[in-house]
């Protein structure tokens, strides 16, 4: 897996401490998260920043944006080469009890053919229902 740095330079982004932080806590997360759960993260980084550097990182396909149907958007690094694409993007699934986020990086978000004009540049593709553990919780 590529570091911090290396994905920073790929995408022609410069380093600063904040961009590290945030793309570190990403990247170590295992799943998307949410703005409120990168702020908890990182208590010596003020809100703005946190906001500021996931703007800046949208700006350069570093993250997906992922809108999760309960109006909160997470926040998951593309781990295409040198650019981030709708083939880099894979299917989401949202617990609705633990609200939890997993990712199922193996499973591509299926190909969808739309109208001669119409150009994709994000697409979200979530299911829901009960994790394996909240299952077992019955």
């Amino acid at each position: 897996m590529r570091d911090e740095i290396e994905i920073l330079h790929d995408r022609g982004v410069k380093e600063t401490p904040n961009r590290i932080l945030v793309l570190r806590t990403l990247l170590r997360s295992g799943s998307p998260l949410s703005f409120t759960e990168i702020e908890t993260e990182l208590p010596t980084v003020d809100k703005s920043s946190i906001f500021r550097v996931l703007q800046h990182f949208a700006d350069h396909n570093i993250l997906h944006l992922i809108d999760g149907g309960d109006g909160i958007t997470r926040y998951e690094i593309c781990h295409g080469d040198a650019h981030c694409s709708v083939d880099d993007m894979h299917i989401h699934f949202y617990c609705t009890r633990c609200r939890r986020t997993f990712c199922f990086e193996q499973m591509p978000v299926p190909q969808v053919s739309f109208p001669t004009g119409f150009e994709i540049r994000s697409l979200n593709y979530m299911a829901k229902g009960l994790c394996p553990k909240c299952r077992n919780k019955r």
